[in-house]
């Protein structure tokens, strides 16, 4: 999908407040997409676990220490370092490893090599460096995140766990950070505004295809 925007002059943070309710509708499209967790076998529980575990563990802090690199407003630049330091300082790759390990689901290389061409294709569009896209791409990712983490729970509580130290973290401090980076979009667009010609949402596009092939697999995707 290519989502063109007509971006209105920069006021405080309208840009980021007028982006939010598309994103949102994208979310909650994705959310309404995910498979009841009871109707799925535990062979299919244990692959979304898996397969989110393996794109996220190892990959979420490049996305964002890509951003931080992306960005050339001051102003946006201590959102991301507080966000990155959360990251590291509670070490969250440890608590997403704990939460797989105790749901039966940690990944191997068949989970990996599943999300393998859509995990590239994020991580190669965010090393372009584009400011604007990059705060849209991952606000988009924390507030998917901050929805996805019941079902997370569930999904995990079905497989006998009772490890949910990762998603009752991210379902709490997920909110926050989504608004913040809304905000970095609206400060970054006044200090390098992007070209109108530009497909705004296509690092969120990118994203959310990769979320699909994490909830559907590859072999069984759901249209978009």
């Amino acid at each position: 999908m290519t989502t063109s925007l007509v971006t209105p002059p920069v006021q405080d943070d309208l840009v980021g407040a007028s982006l939010k309710p598309q994103i949102d509708t994208m979310i909650d499209e994705l959310i309404a997409s995910l498979p009841e967790p009871a109707k799925l076998t535990a062979a299919e529980r244990r692959g979304i676990i898996a397969r989110y575990t393996a794109v996220l563990e190892g990959n979420f802090i490049y996305w964002m220490t890509a951003t931080f690199f992306s960005v050339k407003s001051e102003d946006a630049r201590p959102i991301l370092v507080d966000n990155l330091m959360e990251e590291i300082r509670d070490c969250h790759p440890a608590m997403l490893r704990n939460f797989s390990i105790a749901a039966h689901a940690f990944p191997t290389d068949t989970d990996a090599l599943e999300v393998h061409q859509d995990l590239t294709n994020v991580r190669l569009f965010l090393g372009r460096l584009s400011g604007v896209q990059n705060l849209l791409t991952m606000a988009f990712f924390e507030g998917f995140i901050q929805r996805f983490m019941a079902y997370l729970a569930d999904l995990a509580g079905a497989q006998g766990s009772k490890e949910l130290v990762y998603t009752d973290v991210h379902g709490v401090c997920d909110v926050t950070h989504s608004l913040e980076l809304f905000r970095a979009v609206s400060v970054e667009m006044a200090v390098d505004p992007i070209d109108p010609s530009t497909d705004l949402f296509e690092g969120v596009d990118l994203l959310r295809t990769l979320i699909q092939t994490v909830i559907h697999g590859a072999s069984e995707k759901a249209p978009a």
